[in-house]
């Protein structure tokens, strides 16, 4: 529904214009027209605080940020601001997304030195990039004991002038700490921590952080962290017996229901927000993220592999709807990122947060008028919507989870009840209910697509769209993801713009994993072969020889002051943690066993992290029971369009098995695959059936030939 417009045309001639205009990023045009001398991140900036020996004010954010958005606002369409700024420093604007190398290199100097992170944010450099001081917003003005960004500034430059030494000494003392303190490495003779013992301290940590009523693992703001589910579902996958294995799955539905109920899922035009301000998934933060849909799509069809439970496959088709009608551009890669704020209508000269989203009980009664027939009373599609969807007549939203007052007297929309005791108190049938919610929703979508849209972030990103080829391998989606990788990845990752900026770890990563999840779902070997190449050229760039593990950027870039490893499963799985998995499933499909010692030498290097704090990386706890518990190797042999071979596919690709390749043996043997595992060639179809061998190192099981017969064997 959303458009790359930011609604009503208020254009007039700009009475600034700055060398921002010129960039591909959404978030540093959205500053082309601050009073503020902005440069991007580059040679032109750092050149020109050397020649002036001027610091450097590092401004970092991303498009759809509320907080950044407040802050362009409030500071930089400052006039005064602006002049102090101009004068005083070299003024460098990043988007992070665009960027997340130069990002990850200043969040860990702004944590280390003030106890938090987020964005914007805002860091002051030397000539040569090194930070002395950091923060995140700030106000324009002094705001009780809160010094406002004018105060900020005129102090550093005092120091500036005055005791420059001791900024630049304590920020190179910082600087030196970070080096040592994020150093990620493999010691001489360590080997992989024991699977079990991890798997086990994970579960518990997240045990102990679950919330009961609602589900998820805070009290509030709450977010989906799909990670930390798709662990939870790996280890109910091998401890199905066990009470905690039980205990697992229990927490995954019941956070995925509870959600998928939530104000959190946007119930009229689909898809979910970034989290929830409260306990309840009831009113989110209204942003919603590409990465966030590609995750949760993902999980919600584990889920339901895993219980049957139609209410998750549904939820899964509407995060599919949502992605292709409102993110998906004309070439099929996808957007980024839909704004939190838009204009509440075509008058409004002030955005608001959620104000595309929102409904008054008025609004809602005026477009569902209808009396309902047969229902109980005199009583209308509205009354019945209402009812379900927890809208009253003052809005349903506390106060506390409104700080500025821009949701007063408006309804976010959460489910209350479920249909059988909305049609019993109505009395109406499901069926009928079911017909009069559907219509409802779709008449409220209508009057939607009239409101003014919030801003589309239209960049693409090769690491977030790799983790959407992770759910349009799906066979129902595949030729979405095929589409998405023909047309925008011929040469390699890269962020996606009229001219491409060079892949980082993360895009090489979900790349590969997409790749790999399209080869498995396809049994077309091209897609396994990129990967192949594209694995290569990930270990080439990034691979850390001396102490294992890939760094997050290239190690060789004069210009960032860390050489990091991201050692946290956060909103998204760590790209250390993709790869890990990424490498053990090429290594049975491909016949590196290279690849399998590299896997290990990686979990080796986060092998601290993974004893003592397991819950920090999720994700690759699950790499570590990978190679616990050996991959599965699943050969189907038989023609690849006959039915028989669909049947023994559509068996495998039903179930969750969280430790397995799946390949095809057409008989080929002048194919890939045959010239890679030579062991195929052994590996006949049975009786002219199609066949399925169920193999470890290929050791394999007696071949079946019936699905039922395979999916025995697998469950065992």
């Amino acid at each position: 529904m959303a458009s790359g417009s930011n609604g009503p045309d208020r254009s007039k001639t700009p009475k600034h214009t700055n060398r921002l205009s010129k960039e591909k990023s959404s978030y540093l045009l959205q500053h082309a027209h601050n009073p503020v001398d902005w440069y991007p991140w580059g040679q032109e900036a750092f050149d020109k605080a050397k020649s002036e020996d001027k610091p450097i004010f590092l401004s970092v954010g991303y498009s759809t940020c509320h907080w950044c958005h407040v802050m362009e606002r409030e500071s930089f369409e400052d006039e005064e601001i602006g002049k102090i700024l101009s004068k005083n420093f070299v003024c460098i604007k990043v988007d992070r997304e665009e960027r997340p190398d130069v990002d990850k290199v200043y969040m860990t100097f702004v944590q280390a030195t003030s106890g938090g992170g987020g964005w914007p944010m805002s860091v002051w450099l030397t000539p040569d990039l090194r930070p002395f001081i950091g923060g995140t917003y700030f106000p324009p003005r002094d705001s009780g004991r809160r010094p406002g960004l004018k105060t900020v500034l005129l102090r550093i430059i005092e120091q500036w002038q005055s005791n420059r030494e001791t900024l630049e000494s304590s920020g190179e003392r910082v600087l030196e700490a970070l080096r040592k303190g994020t150093e990620i490495s493999a010691s001489p003779g360590e080997t992989l921590p024991s699977s079990p013992d991890v798997a086990n301290r994970c579960y518990q940590q997240l045990a102990h952080s679950y919330e009961e009523e609602y589900g998820g693992f805070r009290e509030a703001p709450k977010f989906p962290s799909p990670v930390n589910l798709m662990f939870l579902m790996s280890f109910w996958a091998v401890n199905r017996a066990s009470s905690e294995g039980a205990e697992a799955l229990r927490m995954v539905l019941h956070t995925l229901r509870m959600m998928a109920l939530g104000g959190i899922h946007d119930h009229v035009a689909q898809g979910f927000h970034r989290y929830s301000t409260d306990s309840s998934w009831h009113v989110p933060h209204f942003e919603k993220m590409l990465y966030d849909q590609g995750q949760l799509a993902v999980a919600y069809i584990t889920a339901y592999q895993v219980s049957g439970e139609c209410l998750l496959a549904d939820v899964a088709r509407d995060v599919l709807l949502y992605v292709s009608r409102d993110l998906s551009d004309k070439s099929g890669g996808f957007y980024s990122a839909e704004d939190a704020d838009s204009f509440p209508t075509v008058e409004s000269t002030e955005k608001r947060e959620g104000a595309f989203c929102v409904w008054t009980a008025g609004e809602i009664r005026e477009l569902l008028p209808d009396i309902v027939k047969g229902a109980t009373g005199a009583i209308t599609q509205a009354n019945i919507f209402m009812h379900h969807y927890g809208v009253k007549e003052q809005g349903n939203v506390d106060p506390a989870q409104d700080p500025h007052g821009e949701l007063q007297g408006q309804n976010v929309l959460i489910v209350r009840y479920s249909v059988e005791l909305t049609a019993a108190h109505f009395g109406i049938s499901v069926d009928r209910l079911s017909e009069l919610l559907s219509d409802a929703r779709a008449k409220l979508a209508e009057v939607r697509r009239a409101r003014p849209p919030p801003h589309l972030d239209t960049k693409m990103l090769a690491s977030w769209n790799g983790k959407r080829v992770i759910f349009f391998s799906e066979p129902i989606n595949l030729a979405v993801g095929r589409k998405y990788l023909r047309r925008n990845l011929p040469h390699g990752p890269i962020k996606v713009y009229a001219s491409p900026i060079a892949g980082f770890l993360d895009d090489y990563a979900f790349v590969v994993c997409g790749l790999l999840d399209l080869f498995e779902a396809t049994q077309r070997v091209h897609w396994l072969q990129w990967a192949e190449e594209l694995q290569l050229r990930q270990d080439q760039l990034f691979w850390d020889s001396q102490g294992s593990g890939y760094f997050c950027s290239d190690p060789s870039d004069p210009t960032l002051l860390l050489a990091l490893k991201q050692d946290q499963d956060g909103a998204e799985p760590s790209a250390n943690s993709v790869s890990a998995m990424n490498l053990l499933r090429l290594s049975h499909l491909t016949g590196r066993q290279d690849w399998i010692q590299r896997s290990q030498q990686l979990l080796t290097a986060f092998s601290d992290k993974l004893i003592k704090v397991p819950v920090a990386l999720p994700d690759m706890v699950r790499s570590v029971m990978a190679q616990h518990y050996t991959l599965k190797q699943i050969v189907i042999c038989g023609q690849p369009d006959a039915e028989d071979t669909a049947s023994l596919i559509s068996c495998v690709n039903s179930l969750f098995l969280p430790h397995k390749v799946l390949m095809l043996a057409d008989g080929n043997t002048e194919g890939f695959l045959y010239q890679r595992l030579p062991v195929l060639s052994t590996l006949v179809a049975q009786e002219g059936k199609a066949t399925a061998y169920v193999c470890e190192n290929f050791a394999c099981a007696l071949p079946v030939t019936c699905p039922q017969e395979l999916r025995r064997l697998l469950l065992e």
